[in-house]
């Protein structure tokens, strides 16, 4: 009898603390001040805003690391949400992961990638082939082996921290750009709280490093680290960065224009700066692209080895030790996305799912606290996980006061997934 190849426990702290950097920094650090500066008028609070949410963030980061420390299987929330509550949560997680969560953002940033490309290189090409380019290129990488994608994950994270230390660097050197002063705005808690969207959403995207456990090889020990250090580490290089606009553009500069880094970056260096940020654009966005195509299949291999997706599609390459079926999958799916021109409209069903989930896989920590192989790391628990918990379906709230149209949409979409997990069990049910 044959065993089944399995997945490979080939990354280690460096690799994983780099992980959950990049699943949370992408292109939205170098344009989203100047939202919340919109949202609220003064340096202190734009400031409190950013250090609030990354306060936020820690606390997420805190919860994951002990869900990670507790139970770490591949997969995830996926891993999370079945064994905490049952396996449909943990599959319409998976399901909505893969229609739209994923992929629609990887359509929509390998389009921001291909368009910076193009302005970079003056290439003639049509800004989806090169989507698509880019999307082949980092998938076959990453069916190469999860030691050949941390390590490309790896170098594209170190140029996108010495990018941003540079827009840092230079901000803090920059002449102040003076701008019309406007008549005093009173900011009110609403608006402070509608300043937190933005960030949070610029905060997200450090739970995805939980998908590779798995492949880790102490992940017990590791994750929970990298967690930790990732975040606390994304979190002071957003500060600066914003100190940075603050300082250079004000508060009102800083409102008008929806790109601060290439304002800053033009005062300090002229138009050398401007192509400067192009650049960092475009690494970080590879860097993203990098980053999902790594750790997201994971999810949709653990649906498939309990039972629920394709049986094809938890099969681990016998040469390279990953599930390339999986990869492919998402990265497919992200190219029908991408060539539909509907990653726009995609993008506006996620936040609602997205922040689903997220109270929802935080709250297992209360589950698991009740079992004796918990292994309790979050401070203040259960006052900050009950935090959490309310900020996420808080942000869901307001995302359906805001957008009544787009969350049906996306909870349409959840709902389609119900039938399907039903279908699923009873085909697995059959086999067996």
């Amino acid at each position: 009898m044959t065993t089944q190849p399995k997945l490979a426990r080939q990354l280690g702290l460096f690799d994983a603390t780099m992980i959950v950097m990049g699943g949370i920094i992408g292109s939205g650090i170098f344009m989203n001040p100047s939202v919340v500066a919109q949202q609220v008028h003064t340096p202190s609070l734009i400031l409190g805003a950013w250090l609030v949410g990354g306060l936020i963030g820690l606390a997420g980061a805190f919860i994951w690391a002990e869900l990670a420390a507790t139970m770490p299987a591949v997969g995830g929330q996926y891993a999370y949400l079945r064994d905490a509550y049952h396996p449909i949560f943990g599959f319409l997680y998976g399901w909505v992961l893969l229609l739209v969560i994923e992929t629609g953002g990887m359509a929509a940033v390998s389009i921001t990638f291909a368009r910076y490309f193009i302005e970079l290189t003056r290439v003639h090409a049509p800004d989806w082939l090169i989507a698509v380019a880019a999307l082949t290129v980092l998938t076959i990488i990453n069916c190469l082996g999860v030691r050949f994608g941390g390590r490309t994950q790896s170098v594209l994270m170190v140029l996108k921290i010495a990018a941003i230390a540079a827009l840092i660097g230079f901000g803090l050197f920059a002449p102040p750009i003076e701008t019309a002063s406007v008549a005093a705005c009173h900011d009110s808690l609403t608006d402070f709280g509608g300043a937190l969207v933005p960030v949070l959403f610029a905060y997200g995207g450090w739970q995805t490093a939980n998908f590779i456990a798995g492949e880790m090889r102490e992940p017990r020990r590791d994750l929970p680290r990298a967690l930790l250090l990732g975040v606390a580490g994304v979190v002071t290089l957003y500060t600066l960065v914003n100190i940075v606009c603050v300082r250079v553009l004000g508060a009102q500069g800083l409102a008008a224009t929806s790109t601060p880094a290439t304002a800053i970056m033009r005062a300090a260096l002229g138009p050398r700066g401007a192509t400067f940020i192009a650049a960092a654009i475009a690494i970080s966005t590879l860097g993203f692209l990098s980053q999902s195509i790594l750790t997201a299949p994971r999810v949709y291999f653990a649906m498939a080895e309990d039972g629920l997706f394709f049986r094809a599609v938890a099969r681990v390459s016998p040469r390279t030790h990953v599930p390339i079926i999986a990869i492919v999958l998402q990265s497919v799916w992200t190219v029908v996305i991408a060539l539909s021109g509907r990653y726009e409209q995609i993008l506006n069903y996620v936040v609602s799912m997205d922040f689903i989930f997220f109270g929802l896989t935080a709250s297992t920590l209360f589950v698991f606290r009740r079992r004796p192989e918990s292994v309790r790391t979050t401070p203040g628990h259960p006052w900050t996980t009950a935090l959490f918990v309310a900020v996420c379906w808080l942000v869901v709230a307001n995302t359906i006061c805001r957008y009544p149209g787009n969350t049906l949409i996306g909870m349409s979409i959840l709902l389609a997934g119900v039938p399907v997990y039903f279908l699923w069990g009873s085909l697995n049910r059959k086999r067996k």
